[in-house]
């Protein structure tokens, strides 16, 4: 947790809500209770705004509470508590305050992503406009990552980054050439001059001379007026020309010249131009291949490649996903787009994928779930059928050192090796650990279909003494 929680309690049920601040109390948070006949009361004693989330349980008027509650806080998260539904409120506004349900009593790892969730939807609605102008949303231009591939890849750019060299990026689509390529702009003597990106294989032949070279008014119909090309664009800074491998052989012979010469002409001018600007192309195609083929210019290909850096796709460096997926949630929370997180299982199936969209398919997908499941945890079985490579009941498997290592440092990793928190007021031991005994024995009944010698394999007993506690909850088998 980023802070101190504090948590509004509203049931009408005193037992249930003795439980439930029991159990917010073990693990830290400050609750205040209220019923349905003194909640108003209640915040007239504290401050707007100084309830992180309210917890609300059986209550008539569970409408009118709401909107009250939203009115009194607009950024306030509801979490409501078993016989009470969204359906209930009938204003659809305050709905999408309704942020979690939660069954009594709780599952602990779900009460902690619950609360983390309320926690990321209050810091995002309260967020202080200024705060958020000075964590102005970066480019992203870092390349994130610990693997080897990645490493090299920084080391070759830190070497060229401030050379006049031509440097030809190559990779699979997706793997983040454009990256590199404002990397090496943004740190060379260049970096206050024009970087121009120029796609290639996305301009239509007949265009391409026009876009990278301009033209004179009148040099083909339609042309009405005179234009800069691209070359001009960039003087002083870098051009990036993009999927240079789909260039057509006539362009490849007037951009051969531009690179030897370092003049060019406009389309239907004569006057001569100085191109001063630095030449960074990327292709996802295999340019030596082309060249046997007789598709792309040896000359050029030499010309270009003077300096070569190659992207490594996404599926030789897994270990870095944990870290890709924390800077691609911090980036969506910064430009206060909301937040997600993802929990060990499904880190595990992400790292199993193959993907061949790369590092922009990873991107899109976090774009996809912060839309599909907002401020919440994300398990397996969130996930699209495709990228499901672990059963999502088997939560107990380990994750490659390297990939622990790093997840543990993740914020909204919950782990269930973190230390449990004694209240100030001391706790029945022995009550809450037969408590904690019984709800993970249910858990893994209900995960094995109540198969009870896989339920006693997952908690590592023997079959037997699991039938013994059974019968001491009085547990019976679906």
């Amino acid at each position: 947790m980023w802070r101190e929680i504090k948590v509004l309690l509203i049931d009408s049920q005193s037992p249930r809500r003795h439980d439930l601040k029991v159990i917010l109390d073990f693990v830290g948070e400050e609750t205040v209770e209220a019923d349905e006949s003194n909640w108003g009361q209640v915040l007239e004693q504290h401050g707007q705004g100084s309830f992180t989330c309210a917890i609300v349980g059986a209550v008539k008027g569970l409408s009118d509470l709401s909107q009250a509650l939203i009115d009194w806080d607009p950024a306030l998260p509801l979490i409501l508590v078993d016989e009470a539904h969204t359906e209930q409120i009938e204003c659809e506004d305050t709905q999408k305050a309704v942020i979690a349900r939660v069954e009594t009593p709780p599952n602990y790892t779900k009460m902690m992503d619950t609360l983390h969730r309320a926690q990321v939807y209050k810091e995002h609605l309260s967020a202080d406009p200024v705060r958020a102008q000075r964590r102005e949303a970066q480019l992203f231009r870092s390349l994130v990552g610990t693997s080897r591939s990645v490493v090299n890849v920084r080391e070759l750019m830190a070497q060229v980054a401030d050379k006049d060299v031509n440097v030809l990026i190559t990779g699979e689509s997706g793997t983040g050439k454009e990256v590199v390529a404002r990397n090496l702009h943004y740190n060379s003597h260049r970096r206050h001059q024009p970087f121009v990106p120029v796609n290639c294989g996305a301009i239509p032949q007949e265009l391409l001379e026009s876009e990278l070279f301009g033209h004179e008014k009148g040099a083909f119909t339609g042309a009405i007026t005179s234009r800069a090309g691209r070359f001009e664009l960039a003087q002083g800074g870098t051009i990036f020309l993009d999927e240079i491998g789909d260039m057509p052989l006539h362009m490849q012979v007037k951009l051969l010249r531009v690179l030897q010469e370092r003049t060019f002409e406009r389309v239907g001018g004569s006057k001569t131009y100085t191109a001063d600007v630095r030449v960074i192309a990327a292709t996802h195609q295999n340019l030596e291949e082309h060249i046997k083929e007789g598709k792309f210019r040896e000359d050029l290909y030499y010309r270009i490649n003077v300096f070569p850096i190659e992207m490594p796709p996404l599926r030789e460096r897994t270990e870095d996903i944990p870290l890709l997926l924390n800077e691609l949630v911090a980036r969506i929370e910064n430009e206060k787009r909301g937040s997600i997180r993802f929990n060990s299982a499904s880190i595990m199936a992400l790292c199993r994928h193959e993907w061949p969209g790369n590092v922009r398919e990873l991107a899109n997908l976090v774009e996809r779930l912060v839309i599909t499941h907002p401020y919440g945890v994300v398990g397996v079985s969130d996930l699209p059928k495709r990228f499901r490579h672990v059963d999502d009941t088997d939560e107990d498997r380990e994750l490659p050192e390297e990939t622990a290592e790093t997840i543990m440092g993740m914020p909204g990793y919950v782990s269930m090796d973190t230390p449990a928190l004694l209240p100030v007021n001391g706790i029945d031991l022995k009550e809450y650990l037969s408590n904690l005994e019984c709800n993970l024995i249910k858990q893994a009944l209900d995960d094995c279909n109540g198969v009870v010698a896989r339920a006693a394999e997952k908690l590592k007993i023997r079959r037997t003494t699991l039938v013994e506690k059974m019968r001491k909850y009085d547990l019976n088998r679906i």
